[in-house]
């Protein structure tokens, strides 16, 4: 790795934000002194996500496809839906989280397992989808067993049941302890399902807080990682969800408003490919 840094005649990362993390120590993992040292060679592009295949107005694993304009119509149906397969209990105005990732201590499980049950006393459904650490695989299995009717840990993946959660769910849970890019809280955005994430890497790119006063924003954050600073973010969710509704739907527009296709992105590739030629 240092060599090709050393050879390289630019160094990328896949995001901006996540390309200054690594110049330090805790982020840099042993090679933030080479990073510091060409960092007039280091540059970040975020990743971008494939617009046609993530669509929720097309995608063929969903129980009701949707578009900006159909989305607080027909976003329910999917919720209703996923209940019902997964034996919740069937109710349209309770908030569901989902996650969707690797169960490991990058990703953040370890905030989510500490506070568990004070998520689910908020009275809302928690579905998670992935593998990982047996920890955490087998708490999530024993927390299903005590919340049955708040908790589905489906301990495997699949692309299809990927696409019902983002589908189904009002809010995206993501709080990574690092993230370089993140793919999941764009396409979470696209499905309408409101990110809460930790302020690092790509997250920290990709997700605009709520402002109250302005009404900009799509999402909820949080800086420090720790697990009360996290259950604070989603209890703020979790709040605008039910009291104020119209405010809830600007958030949900504003995501579904951007724009990570690979357009712009190429455009910035393209034009750092440049800039090596001259």
């Amino acid at each position: 790795m240092k060599g090709g840094i050393e050879s390289a005649s630019r160094v990328t990362t896949v995001s901006p934000s996540y390309a200054n993390e690594i110049l330090d120590p805790y982020y840099g993992y042993g090679m933030q002194d080479i990073l510091n040292a060409r960092k007039y060679k280091l540059s970040g592009i975020l990743n971008g996500i494939d617009l046609e295949k993530n669509n929720p107005a097309t995608d063929k694993s969903l129980f009701a496809n949707y578009d900006a304009k159909t989305v607080f119509e027909n976003k329910k149906l999917n919720k209703v839906g996923l209940q019902s397969l997964l034996g919740l209990p069937v109710d349209e105005s309770v908030p569901m989280i989902g996650m969707v990732g690797r169960l490991t201590h990058q990703k953040g499980i370890d905030l989510v397992t500490a506070v568990m049950e004070r998520i689910l006393d908020m009275n809302v459904q928690m579905v998670v989808l992935g593998t990982g650490d047996w920890k955490y695989e087998n708490i999530l299995k024993d927390m299903q067993n005590r919340y049955p009717g708040k908790l589905r840990a489906i301990v495997n993946f699949s692309s299809d049941m990927a696409s019902k959660i983002y589908g189904a769910s009002d809010m995206f849970l993501m709080p990574s302890k690092f993230e370089p890019c993140g793919l999941s809280q764009m396409i979470a955005m696209r499905y309408a399902s409101v990110p809460i994430v930790r302020l690092t890497g790509g997250l920290r790119d990709t997700v605009e807080a709520y402002n109250h006063e302005t009404g900009k924003g799509d999402g909820f954050t949080f800086l420090t990682y720790n697990a009360s600073d996290m259950l604070y973010a989603i209890e703020r969710a979790v709040g605008l969800y039910r009291d104020y509704k119209d405010e809830w739907k600007k958030v949900v527009q504003n995501g579904m408003a951007k724009d990570f296709g690979w357009s712009n992105i190429a455009d910035q590739y393209i034009k750092l490919y440049n800039e090596i030629k001259q």
